[in-house]
């Protein structure tokens, strides 16, 4: 069981761990040891969590989510299993907690009319430094 916060606890039936061969650091061991964690949160068929953070987790999730609703969650940091793990179970809360965050919104606001007169000065001016560097009339 893993605890985001005080009113949301993933259960262990939510997730799936599996173990595979990790790649980097490692000796001899790396080819012997399943080292690297593979988690899996069924995310879109958890009780514990509301919709509109499912819909934020998922977007958050990006290529991590898949078509059948599941979050993955791979791992292979350090050489030992049960820091991949607890590394894991951590990124998921992170990405749980971040999800739950509301998005502020955004409020439109329009440019000054001053800053509009300064930006169309500043662009006049840089033509008439452009227009400036045609060919020069022999007028002599």
């Amino acid at each position: 069981m893993i605890r985001v916060n005080d009113s949301i606890t993933i259960e262990d039936w939510e997730l799936t761990e599996s173990f595979t061969r990790a790649q980097g650091p490692g000796g001899q061991n790396v080819n012997k040891v399943a080292t690297a964690v593979e988690l899996r949160f069924e995310a879109a068929r958890s009780p514990n969590l509301p919709a509109h953070v499912k819909t934020r987790l998922k977007r958050l999730a990006g290529r991590r989510w898949t078509t059948e609703g599941a979050l993955i969650v791979f791992v292979q940091d350090t050489r030992s299993q049960a820091r991949n793990r607890a590394i894991a179970e951590e990124r998921l809360r992170d990405l749980i907690l971040k999800a739950l965050e509301t998005p502020k919104r955004r409020i439109k606001t329009r440019p000054t009319l001053g800053s509009q007169r300064r930006r169309i000065a500043a662009k006049k001016q840089r033509g008439q430094i452009k227009s400036l560097r045609g060919k020069v009339d022999d007028d002599d």
